[in-house]
């Protein structure tokens, strides 16, 4: 794969293995919900249908996505789209929140498989026991507490930020989608994909004090998370999900 920034000649080694691994585990684990007061883990995959590299990370994050104490969202980014095929699922404002991230967490520029644990750390999306110890060190959210309602979004009281934090609304479906590729590097692949990012909106922000905000309805199967995260690719602070 050409280098853009710096997208990923380091993620270009084959983990054929690991990718049927770890289809396999997920084919064989249910999907568990995690209750909407449990602190969980956000893991945010930066992934490219036109990448080589990525099915693995995305067959990962199938892995990733059976644990309740896991919220795992799929982001599809936009740069590889010239490589000869477009993802499907691809926004500029996935690219943009990637593109945020990358000065935060010490990166030279933005590469796939990325996935970014709670807005903190770092890693190749394809090595799944990296990814597992960053959730085992991850320090635990302790942000204020979020309450999802279908029409409201209530976040409570906590320390104030030392600026004000941005509260995300994300649409995500929670199926596995089976994506054939018929262009580009993974020409002539199915590729299975799992809480897909489709809508990714700022409701306002939180600046310590309580308060209640209107969210739009989610559009029919699809599912909606709430994330509290200081500004501009910050650490993510609260999180939860239907």
């Amino acid at each position: 794969m050409p280098a853009l920034t710096r997208p990923s000649r380091r993620a270009r080694l084959t983990h054929t293995v690991g990718l049927m691994v770890a289809l396999a585990t997920a084919a064989a684990t249910p999907a568990v919900a995690a209750p909407q007061n449990q602190r969980l883990t956000v893991v945010e995959l930066f992934t490219s249908q036109g990448c080589s590299s990525c099915p693995p990370a995305d067959a990962n994050l199938v892995t990733l996505s059976r644990r309740p104490d896991v919220l795992a969202l799929s982001f599809s980014v936009t740069y590889w789209d010239h490589l000869g095929w477009r993802d499907t699922f691809g926004k500029p404002e996935f690219t943009r929140r990637q593109y945020a991230y990358e000065p935060q967490l010490g990166e030279r520029g933005p590469f796939t498989p990325q996935m970014v644990v709670n807005g903190r750390i770092s890693r190749v999306g394809f090595n799944l026991a990296e990814i597992e110890h960053a959730i085992s060190s991850a320090p635990t959210l302790s942000g204020p507490h979020i309450t999802l309602g279908s029409r409201e979004v209530s976040i409570g009281r906590g320390a104030e930020p030392a600026a004000e934090a941005d509260i995300w609304l994300v649409a995500y479906d929670p199926n596995i989608v089976e994506v054939p590729v018929r262009r580009g590097e993974n020409s002539g692949r199915t590729l299975p994909h799992v809480r897909v990012v489709h809508r990714l909106e700022r409701l306002g922000g939180w600046d310590g004090m309580p308060l209640r905000i209107a969210r739009s309805e989610t559009p029919p199967g699809l599912r909606t998370a709430i994330l509290v995260q200081l500004p501009s690719g910050g650490a993510i602070l609260s999180a939860v999900t239907e």
